[in-house]
């Protein structure tokens, strides 16, 4: 067998083709759910932030300052990508839970 044949079935036998895919599908939903959040769902909390901007939001202790706005930006993009994955998994595998013996 040449080089090039060794490759291809490397790439067969460890499904590097479709981990790429799926890799590459999973970059352009995180961008997808990110710029959701940030355009949907941050609007509609900004109200209840002080002074409206969420982004930019942040507590100062003393010489501390604490930049919570971008901290609970990023965690509404982490719950909602999180719960998509989730509903991707319950739907795609169907698998029961695996119980203990």
């Amino acid at each position: 067998m040449g080089l090039m044949a060794d490759f291809k079935d490397f790439l067969y036998e460890y499904k590097v083709i479709p981990l790429a895919i799926a890799f590459i599908m999973g970059i352009a939903a995180t961008a997808l759910i990110k710029s959701f959040a940030e355009n949907i769902i941050m609007p509609i909390i900004t109200p209840f932030i002080a002074d409206g901007a969420w982004k930019t939001a942040t507590i100062a202790l003393g010489p501390i300052v604490i930049s919570w706005g971008a901290f609970v930006g990023e965690l509404v993009n982490f719950i909602i990508i999180a719960f998509v994955v989730f509903i991707i998994a319950k739907k795609v595998l169907k698998e029961e839970k695996v119980t203990k013996k």
